[in-house]
C-alpha cells in the first residue's frame, strides 16, 4: 500500500499580526507620551493645602459657655466660646477704685497748689510794706543822723529812730525769708502734682489692662471658615496660650505641589496647571503657578539632613510649589486642605 503524502502546514500569521499591533500600539502610546512629557510636568506628591488659624485662649479660667458646634461655618468677629469673666471684672473695679482715689488726689494736689500761690501773693505783699517801711525808716535815720550832730535832736530820739531803722531791716528780711519759703512751698506742690499725674497716668494703664483682660474672656472667630479640632468641653479650665479650636478660613484654599528638583528647569511662575482631585473622579480643575519654596522640604524638617558629616548619600530633592486654583467659591468649599490631587504644570503650549 503506497503511502500517502503529507500535506504541507500552512504558516500561522496570526502571531506577527498581534506582534504587530502590540508594537504599533507601542510606537504610538510612546510617541504621546514623548508628546505630552515634552510639554507637561507631572506630579502626583501634591495635596490640597490651606489657611488654617488656631484660636489660642489669651487668659486662663473655666470655660462657661460654647456657641459653636464642630465643623460648622462660622463668621469673623462671632463669639464662640465664653469663659468665666467674675475674677476679671472684680480686677478691673478694682482699677477703676484706684484710679478715683488718684484722681482724687490730684484735686487735693490743685487745691494745695491754689493754696500755696495765696501764701506766696500774702508773703510778697508783706515785703513789699516791709520794703516801704524800711525805706522811710532809713531816711528818718538820715534825718536824725544830721541833727543829732548840731544838737537838734537829743541822742534818746536818735537812738529810738536807729532802733526802728533795725527793726524795719529785720522784719524786712523776714519778710524775704517768707517769701521765699512760701515759693519753694509752691514749688514742692507743684512736683507732688506731676507725681500725683503720672499716678493717674498708671491707674490708668492698669484700667485699660484690665478691660483688656476682661475683653479676652469672650472668644470671637479671627476669620471666616469652618470651626473644626475643638478640644474643650463645658467646666474645663483652661490656660493661656492652650490651643482651643482651629478656623479653616473660607477662600484660602491652594495647593503645595512638592516636585522634583530636575523637575524645575521649566517652570515659572503664572504657568497653567491641570488638577485632578482624588475625591472627586472626572473633576478637571485648573490653576496657576504662583510661588516656589524657599528650600526643599528637608531644610524644613525637625531634622535637616548635613551633608558635611561625611556620610552624604545623594538624593533627588522635592521643592513646594504653591499653586492656585482658578476656580469659584462654590468649588473651593468643596475642597479640605489634606485631599490629594495631582498636578500637571504646562510649560510649553
Amino acid at each position: 500500500m503506497a503511502q500517502e503524502q503529507e500535506t504541507p502546514k500552512k504558516p500561522n500569521r496570526v502571531l506577527p499580526i498581534v506582534l504587530g499591533v502590540i508594537l504599533l500600539g507601542g510606537i504610538i502610546f510612546g510617541i504621546k507620551e514623548y508628546i505630552y512629557y515634552s510639554k507637561h510636568i507631572d506630579t502626583d506628591d501634591a495635596q490640597i493645602d490651606g489657611d488654617i488659624s488656631p484660636v489660642v485662649a489669651r487668659v486662663g479660667g473655666y470655660v462657661d459657655s460654647i456657641f459653636f458646634e464642630e465643623n460648622t461655618h462660622v463668621e469673623k468677629g462671632q463669639v464662640l466660646v465664653k469663659l468665666d469673666d467674675r475674677d476679671y471684672k472684680v480686677k478691673l473695679e478694682q482699677a477703676l477704685s484706684a484710679k478715683q482715689n488718684a484722681n482724687a488726689g490730684v484735686g487735693v494736689g490743685q487745691s494745695q497748689i491754689s493754696s500755696t500761690a495765696a501764701n506766696a501773693s500774702s508773703s510778697r505783699a508783706q515785703v513789699e510794706s516791709a520794703q516801704a517801711k524800711l525805706e522811710q525808716a532809713n531816711k528818718d535815720y538820715d534825718r536824725y543822723a544830721n541833727l543829732v550832730k548840731d544838737g537838734s535832736v537829743t541822742q534818746q530820739q536818735f537812738d529810738q529812730v536807729k532802733a526802728n531803722r533795725d527793726v524795719a531791716q529785720a522784719t524786712y528780711n523776714a519778710a524775704q525769708d517768707q517769701y521765699k519759703a512760701a515759693l519753694q512751698q509752691v514749688g514742692t506742690t507743684k512736683n507732688q502734682l506731676t507725681v500725683t499725674n503720672t499716678g493717674v497716668t498708671q491707674r490708668q494703664a492698669d484700667v485699660d489692662y484690665a478691660k483688656l483682660q476682661l475683653s479676652y474672656t469672650t472668644v470671637t472667630a479671627p476669620a471666616s471658615g469652618i470651626a473644626s479640632k475643638k478640644s474643650i468641653q463645658l467646666g474645663q479650665l483652661v490656660q493661656p496660650g492652650q490651643t482651643l479650636f482651629s478656623v479653616v478660613n473660607d477662600n484660602s484654599v491652594f495647593i503645595t505641589a512638592n516636585f522634583k528638583e530636575t523637575q524645575l528647569t521649566n517652570m515659572k511662575d503664572n504657568q497653567k496647571v491641570d488638577i485632578e482631585v482624588d475625591a472627586y473622579p472626572g473633576w478637571k480643575l485648573h490653576g496657576h503657578v504662583y510661588n516656589f519654596s524657599g528650600a526643599t522640604g528637608a531644610k524644613f524638617s525637625l531634622l535637616p539632613p548635613d551633608n558635611a558629616t561625611g556620610n552624604f548619600v545623594k538624593v533627588v530633592q522635592r521643592v513646594p510649589v504653591k499653586i492656585k486654583i482658578n476656580s469659584g467659591k462654590d468649588t473651593l468649599s468643596m475642597l479640605r486642605p489634606g485631599m490629594s490631587v495631582n498636578v500637571s504644570v504646562i510649560y510649553k503650549d
